[in-house]
């Protein structure tokens, strides 16, 4: 388990592409589209977080086990699993690896930090290139 530092996160073309045209969205989601490394969806590796990720994230604090799929706001369903990008959990996850350790406030001002235990699925390690 390792923490991340700021910049070393990995975008595909097409996430990156389709998040920059959400329109007006948060600083830290900024400061991600700014920094991260883009790469095509053919050439990113299957232990990168990408946009319809279905992720295992252990809490460090509890250590209760989650699964989370990473979607645009349009087809988020928090109760089934689903987080926005634009969530802080959804922010915070996007391009980190498998190992990693993302943190992210809840909206009362908690801290929230889980370790990506593993990456279930990832579109582009299946082939899909368009999602």
């Amino acid at each position: 388990m390792h923490a991340v530092v700021h910049g070393e996160r990995t975008l595909t073309e097409l996430d990156f592409t389709r998040l920059t045209k959400l329109g007006p969205v948060s600083s830290t989601l900024s400061d991600l589209l700014a920094t991260a490394d883009v790469t095509s969806a053919r050439a990113v590796s299957a232990d990168v977080v990408t946009m319809y990720s279905r992720v295992e994230l252990v809490d460090v604090a509890t250590h209760r086990r989650q699964m989370l799929t990473i979607c645009y706001p349009g087809d988020a369903e928090p109760a089934a699993g689903f987080v926005s990008v634009l969530s802080p959990v959804g922010n915070s996850l996007l391009g980190l690896k498998t190992g990693d350790v993302a943190r992210w406030h809840t909206p009362n001002g908690d801290e929230c930090t889980a370790e990506i235990a593993s990456i279930q699925y990832q579109p582009e390690a299946t082939g899909d290139y368009s999602k």
